[in-house]
């Protein structure tokens, strides 16, 4: 068992990039990947407008400017995140330390459960923001589908990356390796039978010779 935990008896194997592509897990990789560039690229692009009275930019989310760098932050970090983790799944497979594929299982879940929270943060902080914007601020109503868009996939973000975690997912090239029982199952119970232990210890019962 040792030497398969965390696919570690897997270990050494060929990179196959059809199989890593074909992984759940990649996918939602992918896929978060790409939700956070449509939402840090929606706020760069048009989450601030112009004041011709001030002649200064301001944030599209009620002015505040801490929203607009929020959405930014996280989808810049979001997106260099996934990359790291992407490079990790093409090179776990040549990692054949139980101990290091352990590291990199947890880390992943950790991460990927922080960056969930993150994600459930910023969208009730831009949602909150854009709700008691001010009509005044924002007459020609410029960018507002890049707001909502930024919003929305936020959202999103939330269960892609709630969903991403590898011990959930037997597929996976990292996820823990559970060697089959082999033989039948004697019980029909669907567990493993086990002979009783004083099934041999009692003394025999029954005729004894007796000395003459």
């Amino acid at each position: 068992m040792e030497g398969g935990a965390y696919g570690a008896g897997k270990a050494g194997g060929a990179f196959d990039p059809h199989t890593l592509v074909r992984q759940p897990h990649t996918i939602l990789r992918v896929v978060s990947w790409v939700f956070s560039i449509v939402v840090f690229g929606s706020i760069v692009n048009e989450g601030y407008l112009n004041n011709n009275s001030e002649g200064e930019k301001f944030c599209i989310y009620n002015r505040n400017p801490n929203a607009c760098s929020y959405g930014v932050a996280v989808g810049v970090l979001a997106f260099l995140t996934c990359l790291l983790y992407l490079a990790l799944d093409v090179y776990f497979p040549q990692i054949s330390s139980v101990k290091d594929r352990k590291k990199a299982v947890l880390s992943d879940i950790g991460v990927s459960a922080f960056w969930a929270f993150l994600w459930f943060v910023g969208f009730c902080f831009l949602a909150n923001q854009w709700q008691v914007s001010k009509p005044k601020d924002n007459p020609m109503n410029e960018g507002t589908d890049a707001a909502r868009a930024a919003i929305t996939f936020s959202f999103f973000s939330i269960f892609t990356w709630d969903y991403m975690d590898p011990s959930q997912d037997s597929s996976m090239p990292y996820a823990p390796y559970v060697e089959p029982s082999t033989g039948p199952d004697p019980t029909g119970m669907g567990g493993t039978y086990q002979q009783p232990a004083n099934a041999f210890d009692a003394e025999p019962q029954g005729y004894q010779s007796q000395g003459y």
